[in-house]
């Protein structure tokens, strides 16, 4: 007996179901191996390990920053070719098991291509969510032209392994050259992880990255970047930082907590970097914010902290600590541009980029 109730969308819209793999032979390679470069993962080259922090840090790391660490936000592979043909083969940690955020944000990866910093948008890994492995294909078309290819790791899972297929007879070499060395190290909260994307790319540093051609190392933890200094000691020892970003206000659970560890987070890492320019971001605004005047008000109070902070230390000869409203970046329909009154959207992210864009660009010319 037919159950009527039941509506079967993938019977209804072909575009709704799992993408498909690839036809025909593919040879598959890792994105370890050269001429393909690995991205946002710092420490990979000693462990090995597509994560986004040291497995054995100096500094022991608290216990939710170190399971957090092993989604794979912010990660990148980049490479040329002429393939016609593109697949990934993908195992992942676990399944999607995300409320509010979709398989293909959390567990999938995305594809851009073109030039350097006019990278456009191509396909996602469309997926049974069910699994912990799947083989996709990103693109399948006409002409086998040189194309310039970013691929972005999943930003709420943790990726086993990853390999890149591509047409037997294609020519495979090294990407273009970022427009800067180093990396901008970015700390923060859920809303940094990319909570709660469509997919991959559309996370505000990878935005961010693929806009100004620079690499963005993502350390955003979701409910759990929380400026505990250990954290702040493993960040410091990151190798050629070209700025650090610091918008973790939202995760502290009172102000008297960002109060306590906002100075001290600045002062370890200009222990390091006495000399790497920092951005301090103050929260975007919630939905909440409409009905509860009293959120309102706490997030002025730490945005005004935070300002006064960086205030104190420019007068104190620190030039290079510079501070951004986080109030505006939705705009006016704030309250649109998020899935829960907290985490954004893709437009929600696509307007917090618009704002830093620029923020961010002044910051890397101090350099």
């Amino acid at each position: 007996m037919v159950d009527k109730k039941k509506i079967d969308i993938e019977k209804h819209d072909p575009k709704m179901r799992a993408g498909e793999s690839a036809e025909g032979q593919m040879q598959w390679h890792s994105p370890a191996d050269a001429p393909f470069r690995l991205a946002g993962f710092a420490w990979f080259d000693e462990e090995r390990l597509y994560r986004r922090l040291p497995s054995k840090p100096e500094h022991p790391l608290p216990q939710a920053v170190d399971s957090l660490a092993n989604c794979t936000a912010g990660g990148q592979i980049h490479f040329q070719t002429d393939s016609p043909r593109l697949s990934v083969r993908v195992t992942l940690r676990g399944p999607h098991g995300m409320n509010h955020m979709p398989a293909t944000g959390q567990c999938g990866f995305d594809c851009y291509m073109g030039p350097p910093g006019e990278l456009r948008y191509c396909s996602t890994t469309k997926y049974n969510r069910a699994e912990t492995s799947y083989e996709v294909k990103l693109f399948d078309l006409p002409t086998g032209q040189p194309r310039n290819v970013c691929l972005n790791f999943p930003l709420y899972q943790g990726v086993e392994e990853v390999l890149v297929g591509l047409d037997p007879k294609a020519e495979v070499s090294a990407p273009p050259a970022y427009a800067r060395e180093g990396c901008v190290v970015v700390y923060g909260t859920s809303i940094t992880q990319g909570g709660c994307a469509s997919r991959p790319g559309m996370a505000y540093g990878n935005i961010l990255s693929r806009r100004l051609n620079v690499e963005f190392i993502n350390l955003g933890f979701s409910g759990s970047g929380r400026g505990e200094p250990e954290v702040a000691h493993v960040m410091a020892g990151i190798d050629s930082p070209i700025a650090f970003i610091l918008d973790y206000e939202a995760n502290c659970v009172d102000t008297e907590r960002l109060k306590a560890t906002f100075p001290e987070f600045v002062r370890i890492l200009r222990e390091r970097h006495p000399n790497t320019p920092i951005l301090a971001v103050s929260r975007i605004r919630s939905a909440g914010e409409t009905f509860n005047p009293e959120v309102g008000r706490t997030r002025l109070e730490r945005r005004d902290f935070q300002r006064q902070t960086v205030e104190a230390l420019r007068r104190q000869g620190d030039s290079r600590i510079v501070f951004k409203d986080g109030t505006d970046l939705l705009g006016d329909d704030f309250d649109e541009c998020t899935v829960d009154g907290s985490h954004p959207t893709d437009l929600g992210f696509l307007r917090m980029a618009d704002g830093l864009t620029p923020v961010v660009r002044e910051l890397l010319d101090m350099g």
